[in-house]
């Protein structure tokens, strides 16, 4: 065996007992900021056209208390897994979700990729960031 064979066969080995222990985190969603989803959401012409889902996982007292513009729906991130299909999502459709610091929402991310869903976007620090920002929010719908 070469060196070079003998070095990639240990890395191999590895990965496998770290993945096997648990030691090897496999995030399969993807980060947005709130400048990108601001950017998005001024390309639609409505918010029904923006071509990707935006789901608000906080709890429903801290959704009253106002919404990023274009919000679709409320689920509460730790209800997510049994309510998903409530986001009327296919499984490569676009789905951002947020919360209040992008904590809850990295949960709900990777909850909706566990479930199949391809292509989940958690908003890095979410409304707080958002608010950060100076961006508009506004009233929840009902």
């Amino acid at each position: 065996m070469t060196y070079r064979t003998i070095i990639a066969c240990f890395g191999l080995g590895l990965f496998l007992v770290l993945v096997s222990s648990g030691g090897v985190s496999a995030y399969h969603s993807y980060l947005l900021t709130v400048q990108q989803l601001k950017g998005g959401l001024e390309k639609a012409a409505t918010p029904s056209t923006k071509g990707f889902f935006l789901i608000d996982v906080r709890s429903s007292q801290e959704h009253v208390t106002g919404v990023i513009p274009g919000t679709d729906m409320n689920i509460e991130f730790r209800e997510i897994r049994a309510r998903h299909r409530e986001i009327g999502a296919k499984l490569d459709d676009h789905i951002v979700v947020y919360c209040q610091s992008g904590h809850r929402s990295n949960i709900a991310a990777e909850t909706l990729a566990d479930l199949g869903y391809k292509y989940v976007y958690n908003v890095s620090g979410s409304m707080n960031a958002w608010l950060e920002a100076g961006y508009p929010i506004e009233p929840a719908r009902r």
